[in-house]
């Protein structure tokens, strides 16, 4: 990926666990429920980022591949955590939904980058 790009990305999921950051703070902590699964929610999305950056430094296409799959993972499941927070412990929030939409269009791209990183290595 190139340097520009690569920073865009890094920028994006810094920004993405920020918003996991203040979404968690945001939540009523009186409520084992909500602390519970925002904590998780928390760790997941926090961890994008800092997956993403191990990526951005990889010494090889493999691993590369190996840590853009891990940020596909997280991103995946910050969404759980989210889906239950708002399904099962009824929070409604704008923000919460705006994660949920950043943590798709996050897998989205990942799932491209995973692939077309392994085709380049097949041809």
């Amino acid at each position: 990926m190139s340097g520009s790009r690569s920073d865009e990305m890094r920028a994006r999921t810094k920004r993405f666990g920020g918003s996991a950051v203040r979404l968690f703070v945001s939540l009523d902590k009186n409520r084992e429920e909500l602390r519970i699964l925002g904590k998780q929610m928390l760790r997941a999305g926090t961890s994008v980022g800092a997956n993403y950056r191990e990526a951005s430094r990889a010494r090889s296409d493999s691993e590369f591949v190996a840590k853009i799959e891990l940020c596909t993972q997280e991103a995946d499941e910050t969404q759980y955590w989210l889906e239950l927070l708002r399904d099962d412990c009824g929070l409604r929030s704008a923000e919460l939904e705006k994660i949920w939409s950043e943590a798709d269009e996050l897998i989205r791209i990942f799932i491209t980058m995973s692939k077309n990183t392994k085709a380049r290595n097949q041809g």
